[in-house]
């Protein structure tokens, strides 16, 4: 699966109410550690069709990030059923991206 970008108009449909678990990457295009994380988070949504990746620019979707405490990025938030389920700040390795995911 491809990483889908998100913004106000899509999360809900795309995020909330997703039938599978969903990990947002908040992000902004001048985070170099978000650049880092950019390629991994591409090729685990192309190993995984058990969880949707999507990529939030906090830039351009600040309220998203307000609503979300999203102060520190890059931040990954795991939804499962609409709800925050785990989260990381930081850039972390593919292996931990899959731990954070699980089965």
């Amino acid at each position: 699966m491809k990483v889908i970008e998100v913004n106000k108009e899509n999360f809900e449909d795309e995020v909330l109410n997703s039938d599978i678990k969903v990990l947002a990457d908040f992000n902004a295009n001048w985070c170099g550690p978000c650049q880092m994380l950019k390629p991994i988070i591409e090729e685990v949504a192309l190993e995984n069709d058990n969880v949707k990746i999507v990529s939030i620019n906090i830039d351009d979707e600040d309220l998203l990030a307000e609503k979300y405490n999203v102060s520190s990025i890059p931040c990954l938030v795991l939804f499962e059923q609409g709800k925050e389920t785990k989260r990381s700040v930081g850039l972390i390795s593919k292996d931990d991206i899959n731990t954070l995911i699980g089965d």
